[in-house]
């Protein structure tokens, strides 16, 4: 990423409608569908500031990963304690079959080697594990922003299967997301193809437009994992 979208991020990770709403979606699905043990290690890898750490802490003891220097040395302030920088798709030191959680968020589309790297995620799960996965959906939707966030690519449902068969995992899972908010968004995009937007959207807007975001997209925590949901911005995957 680009070093003003760290700071962005870390600016209004705590605030911005996407990032609350999108944590607490993602919390009530684990809760939903993943049996941890008490004692459960998960692993965060391109935990970015650390903003998911006190969700992603309610279930069990955080590991995390971070390549940007920056965005580790604040995640690293936020977590108490120091976090590694083992890129994908290696992971090198990174201890096989420990982790009965791996979450993955919104960070594979940012690696070349997509299969190569949730194939060796696959080898870091402890017996039972799963892996928690978020992509930006849609290739149509390539925009300014995928630009600024140095994406590599966003995933069409039926790409995102064949990564994930590739790298020999199973789906237990798979939705669209942020998918009541999803015509604004698509008209937004359409609108900034247009109109030639070299700018990210990652902006705070006006509070009232932000509780009222939130709170439409924080809506998706009851449907997600439990009807299909016909299109989104995002993807999500429970994967084993």
């Amino acid at each position: 990423m680009e070093r003003a979208v760290f700071d962005r991020m870390a600016e209004l990770d705590s605030r911005h409608w996407w990032f609350v709403a999108r944590r607490r979606i993602l919390s009530d699905l684990i809760e939903r569908e993943v049996k941890l043990p008490a004692d459960a290690r998960i692993l965060e890898i391109g935990c970015g500031t650390g903003h998911n750490f006190p969700m992603l802490g309610r279930f069990g003891q955080i590991d995390a990963l971070e390549i940007d220097d920056g965005a580790r040395a604040l995640a690293s302030s936020r977590l108490g304690r120091e976090i590694g920088s083992a890129p994908l798709p290696e992971l090198p030191g990174i201890e096989d079959g420990a982790y009965h959680l791996i979450a993955l968020l919104d960070v594979l589309e940012h690696i070349e080697e997509d299969v190569a790297s949730l194939a060796s995620i696959r080898k870091k799960l402890a017996p039972g594990g799963r892996i928690l996965l978020t992509v930006p959906a849609n290739p149509w939707m390539w925009s300014a922003h995928d630009a600024a966030h140095h994406h590599h690519r966003r995933y069409s449902k039926a790409g995102l299967r064949r990564v994930i068969a590739e790298a020999g995992l199973k789906i237990e899972t798979l939705s669209y997301f942020n998918t009541l908010l999803f015509p604004v968004a698509a008209a937004a995009r359409i609108a900034g193809k247009v109109m030639r937007r070299s700018e990210s959207d990652d902006k705070m807007p006006a509070e009232p437009v932000n509780r009222l975001l939130g709170g439409v997209f924080g809506l998706e925590r009851h449907l997600v994992g439990r009807v299909p949901l016909p299109a989104g911005v995002s993807l999500v995957a429970l994967l084993s």
